[in-house]
């Protein structure tokens, strides 16, 4: 049985990594820590809050001294480190929580789980905590931009991060990687390809081109909206992390992708038909979002408007996920297709959570 300290679970990837953790090793503890800043929600964790083996904990990731507390005394034997500012566009006009967040909360965490883990018990004269494992979960943004023509990142890409964001991530991963090989901390680093799925903060590129839809705003796309991501479905990425988790070797990074690259404008286009073809089966979409004239009237790529591309725009993001294919058995079990089928109908389904964080007042 696991102990899990799971940081930043009640932001969008680490409520889903809670969702199938808890679904998939129900006699596991898990405890959660966040300080619920606008992109936390409690409300992403209700179906866990009853859970015996769950715990929240309201508070930041920076106060060293609660996470040797909470360490101690729930004997956490596995940290699982989600919490991080990641939203480009505020990390250009407001770095400093990004440097606080991601750089120095990322090292109390690691200087907490290392006198825990470690210089505790040798002051008792005892051994180190066995089994321990402090697994940081980090970004492709990490490695830069890449040309259409150039090779996907793989793991030993050298790092060349182009925002606030990603150079901070860039940071923590180097600070992760430090504590392996200078203090013997149990580390593994999973880098991922953009998330999408259930509980994604409604700023960002799917949720907001569905929400945008539904309320017949338009939908605004950087540039020549040719940007290419490669999206993963959010259980495939807690799925992979499980298995990093189970399999990885320690002081190992290993990539999590979805093998679905796309364009940005391919991406609006593609939700657009799917909600199009949402409104035609069910009518009764029409009534419940009487707004949406433009997905009522099968017209929504009229919504979309192109604006000024955002300063230092990396091109092309894609992962190459050989490694751990390979070392751990992963593979993607969502296609992009069945993965954003899913998405669509779940925002279609889940109006009062999107609306609720849209008009500022859901629980923080």
């Amino acid at each position: 049985m696991k102990k899990l300290l799971v940081t930043g679970g009640a932001g969008f990837i680490g409520a889903n990594f809670v969702h199938y953790w808890t679904q998939h090793y129900p006699s596991d503890k898990v405890v959660v820590i966040d300080a619920l800043t606008y992109a936390g929600n409690i409300a992403n964790l209700a179906s866990v809050k009853n859970n015996q083996n769950f715990t929240f904990v309201h508070g930041d990731i920076c106060d060293q001294n609660l996470i040797e507390t909470l360490l101690t005394e729930h004997d956490i034997d596995t940290v699982v480190h989600f919490a991080a500012e990641s939203h480009v566009d505020r990390s250009i006009t407001g770095p400093d929580a990004f440097i606080e967040t991601n750089i120095l909360g990322t090292y109390a965490l690691l200087k907490a789980a290392k006198i825990v883990w470690l210089d505790a018990p040798k002051a008792e004269g005892k051994e180190p905590k066995e089994n321990h494992r402090f697994h940081h979960v980090s970004t492709d943004e990490v490695y830069g931009t890449l040309s259409s023509a150039d090779p996907a990142f793989t793991e030993d890409t050298a790092y060349a991060p182009n925002s606030p964001y990603s150079a901070s991530k860039a940071a923590s991963d180097h600070l992760v990687r430090a504590y392996h090989h200078t203090y013997g901390l149990n580390v593994t680093t999973s880098n991922c390809s953009n998330n999408y799925g259930p509980y994604h903060f409604p700023e960002k590129l799917i949720p907001l081109v569905i929400t945008n839809i539904l309320h017949n705003k338009s939908l605004p796309i950087y540039g020549d909206g040719q940007q290419i991501r490669d999206w993963l479905y959010v259980e495939d990425h807690a799925y992979g992390i499980d298995l990093v988790l189970q399999k990885g070797l320690i002081g190992e990074n290993y990539n999590i992708g979805g093998n679905n690259e796309w364009a940005n404008i391919d991406i609006v286009k593609e939700i657009s038909t799917l909600v199009e073809k949402a409104f035609a089966d069910d009518k009764s979409l029409q009534q419940r979002f009487p707004d949406a004239k433009a997905a009522i009237s099968a017209n929504t790529e009229s919504l979309i408007t192109y604006v000024t591309d955002r300063p230092g725009h990396d091109r092309r993001y894609a992962i190459d996920a050989t490694k751990t294919n390979n070392e751990l058995g992963y593979k993607p079990k969502e296609s992009f297709q069945t993965g954003i089928e899913k998405t669509v109908q779940w925002y279609l389904n889940n109006e009062q959570w999107w609306q609720s964080i849209m008009d500022g007042s859901y629980a923080v």
